[in-house]
């Protein structure tokens, strides 16, 4: 694993808590889907970029 994945991979982990955070008081997104979203949402702009 080089570098810059093992960094995308801290990014995506912090981005998928954030998004279980935020998904938690709205009734029809459940934390684990915000997770799913924050985490996705992060590794499609760290591939857009590289």
């Amino acid at each position: 694993m080089t570098e810059a994945e093992k960094a995308l991979t801290k990014k995506m982990a912090v981005a998928a808590g954030i998004g279980a955070l935020i998904a938690i008081p709205v009734p029809f997104v459940g934390p684990v889907i915000g997770a799913l979203a924050g985490a996705g949402i992060t590794y499609f702009r760290a591939k857009k970029r590289g």
